[in-house]
């Protein structure tokens, strides 16, 4: 049976979506924590020429986050920072 490109285009989008929804649900009571992830355990954004999650090219790459638990963030320990912790931006 052939499948046509606009299927699989439809099928992409549509698991796109259920991921991105799914993201909001699974954010609830956490933050986005700059500068903790290890070498390919970011949630997502890792900079330019990477795409999400599990993208992070070295540990506690500035500019990948992880979730962690609301206040949490800062008390994480990130060598890489200014401050030796945890950032809620990109550095």
């Amino acid at each position: 049976m052939s499948v046509s490109k606009s299927n699989i285009a439809l099928a992409l989008s549509a698991a796109v979506a259920l991921s991105a929804a799914a993201l909001p649900a699974q954010a609830a009571g956490k933050e986005k924590c700059y500068g903790v992830a290890m070498a390919g355990q970011n949630d997502c954004a890792a900079g330019p020429g990477t795409s999400c999650a599990g993208t992070a090219k070295t540990d506690y790459q500035g500019n990948s986050w992880k979730l962690v638990p609301k206040g949490k963030c800062v008390e994480m320990k990130s060598p890489t920072s200014p401050t030796s912790y945890g950032q809620l931006k990109a550095f």
